[in-house]
């Protein structure tokens, strides 16, 4: 296709568009929430109120206040209502032909919204994620025309290494670096392989910019083959995410009909096509080896490292492996620039991060923050505290691979360096709250649990000892254990970190390790008193350590 068509489409968008756009959220979160439904009524009013030469009723992805869903907005009037329902959708439409609502509405100018900056999010709430053009309208697959005609691919390499773009999908490497090591490792064939199998627990952010701008993503893929030289593209997805897998397919379809997929794209000598592959659910295909195993139709296991991806990958070829996020950072890159990127955030962590804000706050959602800000920006500013009065008492980053940040260490920026000096990580972007109600011990067994249950078995340091940690877990919180118990624990987390395959056994003590560094006193007050335990109202410093 042309530039001048891709001109002429959105355009075309452009003046069709009503005077008045009422979006209505359609991301998994909302449509649980009957959005599909309030959708139906919003546009029934609209013709009942016979405003349909003004008004139109656009399906969206993610507003990113997902705890307030269902949302609906109103522009240009920059109106957002919340908690919507099939009941008084309706009204929401009466307060167009001048009436009034029994919505409740909220504010778009409120510090949730007002501390952000969308990058990766850009598109999110505003464009329908099954409509190509409304992608195109928003300056969509022009990136992608640059790149292939007034760009080398080294010139690309060039810039998202100059951008400092990091690699979001939890280890924070560099982009830039592993695109130019692809591009020089010498194969019959590449392959360009996008990580959407996100599994933390309380994490949705891939699952959001898959369902609300799934063409970003796509795009991203195609400029990063051009820069390392494949032309064969996989997105792996998990099957519990229905709603971004059928985004995804329309999208492929889409971008397949207006020849922005496929041979010779742009009338340039580029070929470049992308399926889907569904992953089953198991945690450890997030890790890059062995989300190559289940994609090649093998059990998903991790194998040891060298060679590396970039070298031998996919089938025995030179293979890119990037998470969602990152992809979706690259067309904002292209288009404004790797100065312009490297400007947002810190020296080290350039850019945004998108988080899922969940747990014990009042603001549950999406949110996109420079990189930097602090913990307690977060929690207080965006966040909006504590519901119901409560105190908060720590931060959970990086999921069951990340650590608990006590309150006190909240000013703490977030960056990767910054986490992993105070015991966390950056992970892949969730970041769960926690209350002065909680307990501790419990959050630590919460997440081994989870390891425990989703480590493949391959290697015996994670296989069996995320099993002994878990019951010695289990112990303390049933007070059955003794000062031995807890030291034998902290060994363990030792042998497990150093000795694992692979990052899950690797990373899987850390929830552990920074609660016991931060919370040991609750610890110690779950042992048995009278075989050397400390009992109920034992004391210890907030910050005692151990080896981390």
């Amino acid at each position: 296709m042309l530039l001048e068509e891709l001109k002429g489409i959105a355009e075309k968008e452009k003046a069709g568009r009503k005077q008045i756009c009422v979006r209505c959220c359609m991301s998994a979160g909302c449509m649980s929430s009957q959005s599909a439904e309030i959708k139906q009524v919003l546009e029934k009013a609209v013709a009942d109120r016979q405003l349909g030469d003004r008004v139109e009723v656009r399906r969206v992805g993610c507003m990113g206040l997902c705890g307030q869903g269902p949302l609906v907005s109103i522009e240009p009037e920059g109106l957002l209502y919340e908690r919507v329902t099939p009941e008084n959708a309706a009204t929401i439409v009466e307060t167009l032909a001048g009436g009034t609502t029994s919505a409740q509405r909220g504010d778009l100018t409120q510090p949730f919204f007002a501390r952000q900056v969308a990058v990766v999010s850009r598109n999110g709430g505003r464009i329908d994620p099954e409509r190509i053009e409304d992608y195109i309208e928003a300056g969509g697959y022009g990136a992608l025309h640059h790149v292939l005609h007034e760009l080398q691919p080294a010139d690309v390499v060039v810039a998202i290494t100059q951008s400092g773009l990091r690699g979001r999908g939890g280890g924070g490497y560099p982009t830039g670096l592993k695109w130019a090591t692809v591009a020089k490792s010498k194969g019959e064939r590449k392959y360009v392989i996008c990580n959407g199998d996100e599994g933390d627990p309380g994490a949705f952010m891939d699952r959001s910019v898959l369902e609300s701008d799934p063409h970003s993503v796509i795009e991203g893929m195609a400029i990063a083959g051009y820069a390392v030289g494949a032309n064969m593209g996989y997105l792996y997805v998990r099957a519990e995410y229905p709603l971004a897998i059928s985004r995804l397919q329309i999208a492929i379809r889409q971008a397949r009909q207006r020849g922005l997929l496929g041979d010779a794209l742009f009338e340039s000598t580029f070929n470049f096509n992308v399926e889907i592959r569904i992953g089953a659910g198991a945690f450890v295909c997030g890790e890059e080896t062995a989300l190559m195993a289940s994609i090649e139709g093998r059990r998903g296991q991790p194998r040891p490292r060298p060679p590396f991806p970039a070298e031998s990958g996919l089938w025995g070829f030179p293979t890119l492996i990037n998470n969602v996020e990152t992809f979706a950072n690259i067309v904002p890159i292209i288009i404004r620039g790797a100065e312009w990127y490297a400007g947002l955030g810190t020296e080290k962590s350039k850019g945004t991060k998108v988080f899922a804000l969940t747990g014990k706050i009042k603001n549950n959602g999406l949110i996109e923050v420079p990189m930097g800000i602090t913990i307690r920006e977060i929690v207080e500013d965006l966040g909006g505290g504590a519901p119901d009065g409560a105190k908060i008492k720590a931060v959970q980053t990086g999921g069951p691979s990340g650590g608990c940040i006590p309150a006190h260490l909240f000013d703490t920026p977030v960056d990767y360096d910054s986490l992993m000096k105070v015991g966390s990580i950056m992970g892949s972007g969730g970041m769960v709250v926690m209350d002065d109600t909680t307990n501790m011990v419990d959050v630590a067994r919460f997440y081994m649990q989870f390891c425990m249950e989703e480590s493949c078995g391959k290697c015996i340091p994670c296989r069996a000892g995320t099993v002994q940690m878990y019951q010695l877990l289990n112990k303390i919180l049933e007070r059955q254990a003794t000062i031995k118990d807890l030291e034998q624990l902290e060994e363990l987390c030792d042998l497990v970190r150093n000795t694992s395959l692979c990052g899950l056994g690797q990373t899987a003590p850390n929830p552990v390790t920074s609660t016991l560094r931060y919370f040991r006193n609750e610890y110690l007050a779950l042992l048995q008193p009278e075989t050397g335990g400390y009992g109920v109202d034992a004391k210890q410093p907030a910050d005692a350590k151990v080896a981390l």
